[in-house]
């Protein structure tokens, strides 16, 4: 045909053909750059034929033959490209050594044909023969180089193969390689199509026997199935039902332990070692032995077959493929039997046959992989094995676990089956397990949840998301004691946490990082979120240690003091109000600078209602644990005290100020002032007239808030007390502590008001006349009757104002009230405190005793019809009562004054005693009755054991109470011996004072004589 068609029409058809098969060229992805030097020296070649295509060559044979061996190579290279552009990708990476080198031989060939036309065409200038000369020897000596990754990934191929290479992990790894190699995106569809292709051009090559290119593609497409991409489910499944339905004529279920598997055909195994093969080679002898043991034979040196002895002059082995693949068929039908056979297993719910099928399963799946695609295809078995995880066995359970583990370990298609059929659900009830099973389900779930590429499998994360009971038992796990537990736990959790709703889970099952993270890092929604949470929830204190711990309280801070929107910044304070009660986290609080902060938003006068609240309530709290500890900056350097407990106080009498920041903001003076070592704190209070200021709002504030300035008024009286009582006066105030003493429900309340009282000053007569007239005495004894122990020190301590023995009226009015019998009460049952306050009062009482028993007159009459006389106290001359006389005989007192000097009471309770037992014998007219009942009240002896202890003050008083009782001769006679070693002691080691004090005792008892030179 070209013969006929003119030699202009030819030239130009050849240059049409170059410059679309140079184009063509550009579209090669595989070896761009041998594609790139083809496409460049056929665009070389246009400007010779568009010359000779102007001159109108001659038309000889030698210029024909010429133009047709151009045309064929160019097409040759149109081929080449068209076949590197439709042919699979992975086909032409394994072909690219051929490729590159056809590429290079048309290029030298395309070189000579240019040199044969140059040579038959006499009508080319001189300068395009110079350029032809030069192109043609350019492309008859050009070398093709294969690229750097094709090279790199061939070899590796190579490798894999020669090294029989059966790792999931190189496959994996070579895989992707070669998807990068060849441009194929590296997802799991793709990379199936392109082997899916290989595999149809492998059996192109089949059909045109070309066995040495089918041999090495099947060898390629071995290594590459090992891969997790190349996984095919629904292929694997067919193959199975395949081997299922060839040997269901052999198999038997009677439930036999053997499983009746196939023997091997002598065949199949190697002479040298009489195991099953599993590469089998052939020798120029034409046996079959296994590659490395036959390999290991000849590397001993020989040359021979070892059966045969037959000498071999090649000693190359080549594959045994059909021998192989009916080992391999032999292998599948067993393991189909073995799977089979274990489901059997299973199903009979024998203990002992469950453990000894799930071993099997899991040494098959150890065994080869394609049989954990094999145990999920057979119909129900994963099914059962999902099922068996609800036995009341734990070593069932664990069994069962272990074997799933290894179903599907490194097996994404069988990790969603496992999901599929309920496996999730049911892993997830073992987690709340003993550890033994607890542990495998987690290790499970680990698993279960990795994707192989750094990702997680969708299905199982829906699972876990969609059971409340999951992240639950993860963060336990994940905070327990064991180590491989809590990393896989932390690992499952860490993809949940890019979920809100599973990081508030997790930190309402405190498990708090992700919710930090987000603090940290997320979005203005998700810190609000996140911060709302913490706000909301109810925290347990190590809950809240570990949140401050990890960072939460300087995120919060910075959150607060950032430029957002009020929902947020009141977001983040609600948190740390939440999080303000933990006295131990003191120093994350300074060191977040959140005084400062709260002081900010506190002050701010632009500040929302709702944010000064809970402003309010963070110092509250943090003043409640620490004072004024926490009145630092983020350096520790102190705040100004003075300036902010005015602006304290001054918000008290801001009207536009809500009653809880009122309350909340007195809450935090009283902290403040609370402490006992708070003297600057409570000094700048009262210096700054907040005695008169809490006093002036207190009538009108809310009864939370009233209550608050009552405790606060109750610490500031210890030393403000005369500025209160002059207060009291002023604004009427008596009725108020009436008030406040009868909140029946409110002991703190109780106990703050008689505080209070007890701290005025005693020398107010008004004061104490108005307080009784407003009926305070009737409230602070109902306190004492009816109140807790504080309520009870509070009460006696504000009643002693009250029992002073100068006022015999209010005396009088106070024992009405049945007093008395309360005290004596208090001596036995009370705290050391109250018996101490207790004894005083009984000898205020008691000093007035003496003075209202007066004895009766004697009424003359008949001697035979005289009246019988009433009879009078033991010590006191007339006829004594607790209400009238106040006497201590008549109230039972002295046992239980005595039991206090006995027991050397606390806090002074044993001198307190002694004082009231001393009015028995102060007077002269009632001594002598009076010591000789104490002598029989036992109260003696006590008071000589007490001589050596206690201060200076009261062993004198003591001594001076010795003196009174041993004027009496018989007592003093009786305790001589008693008292006579601690007398001499302090006559020797006593200050000056006791030393003169005792020495007048010893010559009362005679045991020294007045000129004595202690004296």
């Amino acid at each position: 045909m070209l013969e006929l068609i003119p030699i202009g029409a030819v030239l130009s058809l050849i240059t049409t053909q170059v410059l679309e098969t140079a184009r063509a060229a550009e579209d090669v992805l595989v070896e761009k750059e041998s594609f790139r030097i083809v496409a460049q020296y056929l665009l070389s070649i246009q400007p010779a034929l568009s010359e000779l295509q102007k001159r109108n060559v001659q038309n000889s044979p030698a210029v024909r033959y010429a133009l047709k061996a151009l045309q064929e190579d160019i097409k040759k290279a149109r081929n080449l490209i068209d076949s590197c552009i439709t042919k699979p990708r992975f086909y032409l990476l394994v072909n690219c050594r051929s490729i590159v080198r056809e590429a290079q031989e048309i290029i030298q060939d395309l070189g000579k044909d240019l040199q044969v036309l140059s040579l038959a065409s006499l009508e080319v200038s001189v300068d395009i023969q110079e350029n032809v000369q030069k192109l043609q020897d350019e492309m008859v000596n050009t070398e093709l180089q294969l690229g750097n990754l094709f090279t790199s990934t061939m070899t590796k191929l190579e490798l894999g193969i020669r090294e029989h290479r059966t790792d999931r992990g190189f496959a994996n790894d070579l895989i992707f390689e070669i998807a990068r190699a060849v441009g194929v995106p590296v997802e799991t569809t793709e990379i199936r199509k392109e082997l899916a292709s290989f595999k149809k051009e492998k059996d192109e090559a089949a059909v045109r026997k070309e066995r040495s290119e089918e041999m090495f593609m099947e060898q390629v497409l071995v290594l590459l199935s090992r891969a997790d991409v190349a996984y095919n489910p629904e292929a694997t499944a067919h193959a199975y039902k395949e081997r299922a339905q060839s040997i269901s004529r052999y198999y038997c279920s009677s439930g036999d332990d053997d499983d009746n598997t196939f023997p091997p055909l002598q065949a199949f195994l190697c002479p040298l070692k009489m195991a099953v093969m599993n590469d089998p080679v052939m020798l120029q002898s034409g046996r079959t032995y296994e590659r490395e043991d036959i390999k290991r034979w000849f590397d001993a040196g020989h040359k021979t077959d070892p059966v045969t002895k037959e000498e071999l002059s090649d000693l190359s082995m080549h594959p045994n493929v059909p021998l192989r693949q009916s080992i391999v068929e032999w292998v599948e039908h067993n393991y189909c039997l073995s799977i089979r056979h274990v489901k059997h297993m299973i199903e009979t719910g024998n203990e002992a046959k469950q453990r000894a099928g799930f071993a099997k399963l899991q040494s098959l799946c150890e065994e080869n992989r394609v049989n954990k695609g094999w145990i999920v295809a057979e119909d129900g078995l994963l099914s059962t094995i999902v099922g068996v995880l609800k036995s009341q066995s734990r070593e069932i359970k664990r069994d069962a676990l272990l074997t799933l583990f290894m179903i599907v370990k490194n097996h994404v298609s069988n990790k969603e089956m496992v999901a599929e059929v309920g496996g999730v659900e049911q892993i997830v009830r073992c987690l709340a397990r003993d550890m033994s099973v607890a542990r495998p389900a987690v290790v499970l779930l680990h698993e279960m949840a990795q994707d192989g590429k750094g990702g997680n499998i969708t299905s199982v994360r829906v699972k876990l998301e969609s059971d409340r009971s999951a992240i639950l038992c993860l963060v336990t796990l994940a905070t327990g004691r064991d180590p491989e537990a809590a990393t896989s736990a932390q690992f499952v959790l860490q993809p949940l946490s890019d979920r809100d709703e599973n990081v508030i889970q997790m930190a309402k099952a405190n498990w708090f990082p992700p919710l930090i993270a987000r603090l940290r890092e997320g979005s203005a929604a998700s810190k609000l979120a996140m911060a709302n949470v913490v706000a909301e929830m109810e925290l347990t204190a190590d809950g809240k240690q570990k949140m401050v711990e990890q960072g939460a309280v300087a995120l919060l801070v910075n959150i607060s003091m950032e430029k957002s929107n009020v929902e947020v910044t009141a977001a983040a304070l609600g948190a740390l109000d939440r999080l303000s009660f933990m006295s131990q986290s003191k120093s994350y609080f300074v060191d977040a600078g959140t005084v400062p902060a709260v002081l900010h938003h506190l002050f701010a006068g632009w500040s929302h209602p709702n944010i000064q609240e809970i402003a309010a309530s963070i110092l509250k709290n943090l003043a409640a644990e620490d004072g004024t500890d926490y009145f630092l900056d983020s350096s520790g350097a102190p705040l100004e005290l003075e300036l902010h407990i005015q602006n304290l106080l001054s918000m008290q009498e801001n009207m536009v100020c809500s009653h809880v920041v009122q309350k909340h903001l007195l809450g935090a003076l009283l902290g403040m002032a609370a402490k006992p070592n708070a003297v600057k704190v409570r000094t700048l209070i009262r210096t700054q007239q907040g005695i008169p200021r809490l006093l002036s709002i207190i009538r009108r504030v809310e009864k939370d808030t009233r209550d608050c300035i009552i405790h606060l008024l109750w610490h500031l009286s210890d030393e403000g007390g005369t500025q209160i009582a002059a207060l009291v006066h002023g604004q009427q105030l008596a009725d108020d502590f009436v008030l406040w003493l009868k909140e029946r429900g409110k002991t703190n309340i109780q106990v703050a008001a008689a505080g209070i009282l007890a701290n005025l000053p005693l020398e107010d007569e008004v004061l104490t006349r108005s307080l009784v007239d407003a009926g305070v005495l009737s409230e602070l004894v109902s306190v004492l009757q009816s109140g807790n122990e504080k309520a009870q020190e509070s009460a006696i301590s504000a009643l002693m104002r009250f029992t002073d023995a100068s006022n015999i009226e209010i005396q009088e009015a106070l024992a009405s009230l049945d007093i008395l019998p309360l005290l004596v009460t208090l001596l036995s049952s009370g705290t050391a405190f109250a018996k101490t306050k207790a004894a005083m009062a009984l000898r205020n009482f008691s000093i007035s005793t003496t003075c209202l028993s007066v004895e009766p007159p004697m009424t003359l009459s008949c001697l035979c019809f005289s009246p019988a006389q009433p009879s009078v106290c033991r010590v006191h001359p007339g006829n004594c009562d607790v209400r009238t006389t106040f006497c201590l005989v008549k109230a039972e007192a002295i046992p239980a004054l005595v039991l206090l000097v006995k027991e050397k009471a606390e806090n002074g309770a044993s001198d307190a005693a002694i004082n009231a037992l001393a009015t028995l014998v102060d007077d002269d007219q009632i001594r002598s009755k009076g010591a000789h009942l104490l002598h029989e009240s036992n109260a003696i002896e006590p008071m000589i054991d007490l001589l050596l202890q206690g201060s200076a003050d009261s062993q004198e008083r003591l001594l001076t109470l010795l003196e009174m009782i041993f004027s009496m001769k018989g007592i003093r006679e009786f305790y001589c011996e008693k008292a006579r070693i601690p007398l001499v002691h302090l006559t020797a080691h006593g200050t000056l004072g006791l030393r003169k004090k005792a020495a007048h005792v010893l010559a009362q008892l005679g045991m020294i004589q007045e000129t004595s030179t202690y004296f």
